[in-house]
């Protein structure tokens, strides 16, 4: 029975990582942000890399958050005394220098996703228009945004962001 019970949480997990995924990269492939980044860089004839950037930085994204213990590098370095007797003092300036890059690099990619999904939202009107959904797309929109507040009242008020489960 436990064996079982593995091999469907395997799948099951697999499953929905597939399908987050899949929502994260409809995200972006919707609202048009890698031919914007190669529009903008005047990069167009290398937007394969481009696009292959963004699936890697997410794979490494997705790597180090699931297998966090093996990414300790910090552990190994404060252990083994790599900078001699200023390790600890050379690694702080470097993680300082590590978040600071980080921080600019994930800044830019948020502004402009969220500058990329207001200006898909001035066409939610127009789609609708087209394909006659007159009546009731505040009720959809509210029902898609009340279903997101109950997940996450459920999500911080039982805890399971402590336990993940």
């Amino acid at each position: 029975m436990t064996f079982l019970k593995q091999i469907f949480m395997c799948v099951c997990g697999l499953s929905f990582g597939f399908l987050a995924s899949a929502g994260v990269f409809t995200v972006l492939v919707s609202v048009g942000l890698i031919p914007r980044f190669a529009g903008k860089m005047h990069v167009a004839k290398k937007i394969f890399v481009l696009e292959e950037a963004v699936v890697l930085g997410t794979l490494v994204g997705g790597f180090f958050s699931v297998f966090s213990d093996w990414w300790q590098i910090g552990a190994f370095v404060s252990e083994t005394q790599l900078f001699g007797s200023h390790t600890d003092g050379i690694w702080k300036v470097i993680g300082t220098l590590f978040l600071i890059a980080f921080g600019v690099f994930a800044g830019m990619f948020v502004g402009c996703l969220a500058f990329a999904i207001a200006e898909m939202l001035d066409s939610i009107p127009i789609f609708a228009r087209r394909i006659g959904f007159r009546h009731g797309l505040g009720v959809a929109v509210t029902a898609a945004a009340c279903g997101k507040l109950v997940g996450s009242l459920i999500y911080f008020a039982k805890g399971i962001f402590l336990t993940g489960l």
